[in-house]
C-alpha cells in the first residue's frame, strides 16, 4: 500500500527524531513539509504521492551522472551478489584505492571509511598526532561533518535550524577550534601570528558549498597554503562536495592547490555511504597497521559501496567536464538577466556543475554575506518551484546541484517558471 508523503511523515514522527534521519530533510527552513522519494531515475526523482521533479538536490551530490546509472546499478547489483559485506579486504576496495590515488595530484596514499563526518574527523586526528599540536582553524559556514569539534560556526544544516552548533559538546572539545571568516585571508594570518606554533591543521572547503555556495578568493587558497608551510600545519581540504564535481581531479586540481590530506565522500561512492581521507604517504604511514594513530571501520571498504565508486569514477573518466559547465554557465546567466529584468535583486555563484541563488545584491564572498540574503524570500522560491516540478535543496544554505542527465530543455523550464515566480 502507498501512503502519500503527509500521512509517511506524520508516521515518520513518532518514530523518529522530527521525521527524519538528517535535520534539513524535515523542510522547517522552507516552511512546509518534505516529500518522500520512491525513486529516480537520470535527472528526475518521483515522490510516493505520484509526483515528478527535475533534481537539482542529487542526494546533496552524489549522482553526478543522475540517478540510477545503468554502470552503476550494474555494479551495485554485482556485488551485492557476492555478499553485502565481508568484514575483510576485497579487490573493489583496493581498485577504487588506485584511482582516487591516479586522479588526485595530492594523495598519494588512501584510507575508505563510512561517511565525511568519520574522514574528516579521522584527517584532523592524523594532523593533531603528525603536528603534535591541538588547535586547528576552521572558518564560519564551513560544514565538515558533525563530529564534535567542527560543529562551531558550522554550515549546512545547523545554520539552516539556527542552532547555536555545540549543544552537548563540552566547552574543552572546542575550545582548541580556531574561527575564521571565508576568504578572510588577513584574518587567518593573524591568528597565525598569534596561535602558529598551537596549530595542526587549517581545514577548508575549497569551495565553500555549505552557505550556498561560496567561491575562494584570488589568492585565498594559495595564502593558506603558504601559512601551513611557513608554521608546519597541514593544510586539508575538504572535497566531500568538491571532489570530482569541480573537475575529475578534484578542487585541488581545479584550483592549482596541493593539501597535505584530503577529505573525500559523496561521489566516490556512487550514491552509496562512503568516505575516505588521503595525502601524503609520510603522513598516511602513520595510520594503524602501518603506525600509531589508531582508526577502524567494520564497513569501511564495503564492497558494494566500493564496486559504485568504481563504476562512477572510472564512467567520469569518459565525461564532458567542460561542457557541462558551459551549460550549467549559461543557465545561470539566464536566470541573472530575468531577475534583473524584473527589478529582483539576485547573486547568483557557481563553479563547474553547482549554484547558488542568493536573494539579495550580493556579492556573497562569505557566511555573513549568506545570512544576509533574504530567507523568507528563497523559501517562497522553494514552494512555487516544488509545484512547478523542480526539487531544490530546502535551504538558501545548501548549493542546488547538476548532473549531466539534466537537459537545456530542463534548463529552460526552470528559468520559465523562476520567471512566473518572478512576476
Amino acid at each position: 500500500m502507498t501512503f502519500a508523503s503527509t500521512e509517511l511523515f506524520r508516521r515518520a514522527q513518532e518514530y523518529m527524531p522530527g521525521g527524519v534521519n538528517s535535520p534539513v530533510r524535515a523542510c522547517l527552513a522552507v516552511g512546509t513539509e518534505p516529500l518522500f522519494i520512491d525513486h529516480a531515475r537520470g535527472s528526475r526523482i518521483y515522490s510516493v504521492d505520484g509526483g515528478e521533479y527535475v533534481d537539482f538536490v542529487l542526494s546533496w551530490g552524489p549522482m553526478l551522472l543522475g540517478h540510477a546509472h545503468p554502470a552503476v546499478t550494474a555494479a551495485v547489483c554485482e556485488a551485492a551478489g557476492r555478499g553485502a559485506s565481508f568484514g575483510a579486504p576485497c579487490p573493489d576496495e583496493l581498485y577504487l584505492a588506485q584511482l582516487l590515488v591516479a586522479a588526485l595530484p595530492a594523495v598519494e596514499m588512501v584510507r575508505m571509511v563510512n561517511s565525511g563526518t568519520e574522514a574528516a574527523m579521522s584527517a584532523l586526528r592524523l594532523a593533531r598526532a603528525c603536528t603534535g599540536r591541538s588547535a586547528f582553524l576552521k572558518f564560519t559556514g564551513c560544514y565538515h561533518g558533525h563530529a564534535d569539534p567542527f560543529l562551531a560556526a558550522a554550515g549546512s544544516g545547523v545554520a539552516s535550524l539556527s542552532l547555536p552548533g555545540t549543544p552537548g559538546v563540552p566547552p574543552g572539545v572546542v575550545a582548541d577550534t580556531l574561527l575564521c571568516a571565508y576568504n578572510d585571508l588577513q584574518g587567518a594570518e593573524r591568528l597565525f601570528a598569534a596561535r602558529g606554533r598551537d596549530i595542526a591543521a587549517v581545514i577548508v572547503e575549497p569551495a565553500a558549498a555549505n552557505m550556498g555556495l561560496v567561491l575562494p578568493a584570488p589568492g585565498f587558497l594559495q595564502g593558506l597554503r603558504a601559512l601551513c608551510t611557513r608554521n608546519g600545519s597541514l593544510l586539508i581540504f575538504d572535497e566531500v562536495i568538491t571532489g570530482f564535481r569541480v573537475a575529475y581531479g578534484g578542487a585541488q586540481t581545479r584550483f592549482g592547490i596541493q593539501p597535505d590530506l584530503t577529505v573525500l565522500g559523496k561521489i566516490i561512492g556512487g550514491g552509496l555511504p562512503v568516505g575516505a581521507y588521503g595525502g601524503k604517504a609520510e603522513y598516511m604511514r602513520r595510520i594503524a597497521p602501518a603506525g600509531d594513530v589508531y582508526q577502524a571501520g567494520t564497513l569501511s571498504g564495503n564492497p558494494a559501496a566500493s564496486a559504485a565508486g568504481r563504476a562512477m569514477l572510472e564512467t567520469l573518466q569518459g565525461c564532458a567536464y567542460e561542457a557541462l559547465e558551459q551549460r550549467v554557465e549559461g543557465f545561470c546567466r539566464e536566470l541573472e538577466n530575468l531577475f534583473a529584468a524584473k527589478g529582483l535583486p539576485v547573486c547568483i555563484n557557481r563553479c563547474a556543475s553547482m549554484f547558488a541563488l542568493f536573494f539579495t545584491e550580493g556579492p556573497v564572498r562569505d557566511f555573513a554575506g549568506a545570512a544576509a540574503a533574504d530567507a523568507g524570500r528563497w523559501a517562497r522560491f522553494y514552494r512555487f518551484m516544488r509545484g512547478r516540478g523542480f526539487y531544490l535543496a530546502p535551504s538558501a544554505f545548501e548549493t542546488a546541484m547538476v548532473s549531466f542527465a539534466h537537459t537545456d530543455g530542463e534548463f529552460a523550464a526552470f528559468v520559465d517558471a523562476a520567471r512566473d515566480f518572478a512576476g
